[in-house]
């Protein structure tokens, strides 16, 4: 028999939610260091530099985007969490310059305990935001699982020169960031009935918007290098930009945005285990500076699900790119610059 949604908090049948349920970025690293690198004139971007996606020259004129990303549940409601699922999903290539042409459905549900209509809501929230970005949803692939998880494989389509990776940052670039952070900490703050409303509404919205108007904007900028932020936290991701560009960055604390209360959650205490990750894995890598405190930097590693874009775009671009940005609803937000140094190191100031 299947359950009321209204009766089932999905987010207390995971051991941690969205994106923070990620392995760590460290251990991932080592495992992905014993595997061999496939080489081949057709793949454009594979896992050598850690891109969000891979890339595929079919042609001259074609290359095909291939991404897969799913998690646990980070709101209670159904529905939603198919949306933000599949809005993450959705942002690996857009964080490519691409665009989504057809989706497939990645689940993993208690069918045996919670039946079906709450699977049929997530999977209807998943169609939502594929039909929204203009792809085709196309089947999928499901198995039993005590703990729920959600996501889609996503084929897209760009030009093979027209390619975003995140390997193209250049000294001088001036980076810009689309979304606040702070998602991971206000998931937290819901799972134990501490969340304010305004943290709430402004994460869901967020994580419900799509990536697409932001890619537009870079691409007509043509910016230098780009990936979305997601559960390695902002400097985890600027790291393996600044790692495969062969930069550094300077950064500032104060300029990165956040939703409404965070760093007042942040302060009591809630904080997903993620973050602690994404600590350890850049703790080699980053500097801060006296005056970045405890919470700032629990906010700039906190773990985020279906973030925004980070871009590095040459200075003469930056304004242009900002307005449109804006124009488009998303944020413009300049928090840093790209500098000549040992690459991956960042400074925050």
């Amino acid at each position: 028999m299947s359950k009321d949604s209204n009766h089932v908090r999905l987010t207390h049948l995971t051991t941690s939610s969205g994106c923070a349920a990620k392995v760590s970025p460290g251990l991932l690293h080592d495992v992905l260091a014993r595997l061999p690198i496939e080489h081949s004139e057709r793949l454009l971007v594979g896992i050598k530099t850690g891109d969000d996606a891979a890339v595929y020259q079919v042609s001259d004129e074609l290359a095909l985007i291939a991404t897969v990303d799913f998690f646990t549940p980070i709101v209670d409601e159904p529905r939603l969490f198919g949306q933000i699922a599949a809005t993450n999903a959705l942002s690996d290539v857009y964080a490519m310059g691409g665009v989504p042409l057809l989706a497939l459905n990645v689940v993993a549900f208690p069918v045996c305990s919670l039946g079906t209509e709450i699977l049929g809501e997530i999977l209807a929230g998943g169609a939502d935001k594929v039909k929204e970005s203009g792809a085709v949803l196309a089947g999928g692939h499901s198995v039993e699982d005590k703990e729920p998880k959600y996501g889609l494989c996503v084929i897209g389509s760009i030009h093979p020169k027209k390619v975003i990776t995140n390997a193209g940052a250049r000294p001088g670039d001036i980076l810009v960031l689309t979304k606040p952070l702070g998602t991971g900490i206000v998931v937290a703050a819901m799972k134990a009935d501490m969340a304010t409303e305004d943290a709430r509404r402004s994460a869901v919205r967020w994580m419900t918007r799509l990536n697409y108007k932001a890619s537009q904007a870079c691409v007509g900028c043509g910016v230098h290098a780009m990936t979305d932020v997601t559960g390695f936290g902002l400097l985890g991701h600027l790291k393996g930009m600044l790692v495969a560009s062969g930069v550094s960055a300077r950064i500032a604390a104060a300029r990165v945005p956040a939703h409404p209360g965070v760093k007042e959650l942040a302060s009591i205490g809630l904080v997903p285990a993620g973050t602690y990750a994404n600590r350890s894995y850049v703790a080699d890598w980053v500097e801060f500076a006296p005056s970045v405190t405890a919470v700032d930097q629990d906010v700039l590693l906190d773990p985020q699900s279906s973030g925004g874009l980070l871009i590095s775009v040459d200075p003469e671009r930056a304004r242009d790119l900002v307005r449109k940005l804006e124009e488009g609803g998303d944020l413009g937000s300049v928090i840093g610059v790209i500098e000549e140094g040992a690459p991956g190191r960042i400074y925050v100031e």
